[in-house]
């Protein structure tokens, strides 16, 4: 019964270690924002600039959170993130670009 000895510390809602990690879990709900607009935008093709760079910028915050991050419940959420980024990213590539019908 070593476990009931051991103190219940309460930390974030994603670190099972027991600490707080208030970077992390930003980066977390960021990344998972921006798939989910990069993907959501991406099934209109005249939304691609937004798709595109929702996307970008949504790969590239969650590198950096898969890059810093200190539980597994972190890295799972950055990758559901990372895939809805990188889905709506290339969506919106093939749809126009990043500067497709803005720069003549």
């Amino acid at each position: 019964m070593a476990q009931a000895m051991r103190p219940h510390t309460a930390g974030g809602l994603f670190a099972t270690d027991g600490k707080p990690h208030p970077l992390q879990d930003t980066l977390l709900a960021v990344t998972l924002v921006l798939g989910i607009t990069a993907f959501v935008t991406a099934m209109f093709h005249n939304l691609h600039l937004l798709s595109s760079w929702t996307g970008l910028v949504g790969i590239l915050t969650g590198a950096y959170g898969q890059w810093i991050s200190e539980t597994t419940r972190e890295r799972f959420g950055l990758i559901l993130g990372l895939g809805a980024a990188a889905v709506g990213f290339f969506l919106g590539m093939a749809h126009g670009g990043l500067f497709g019908g803005v720069i003549s």
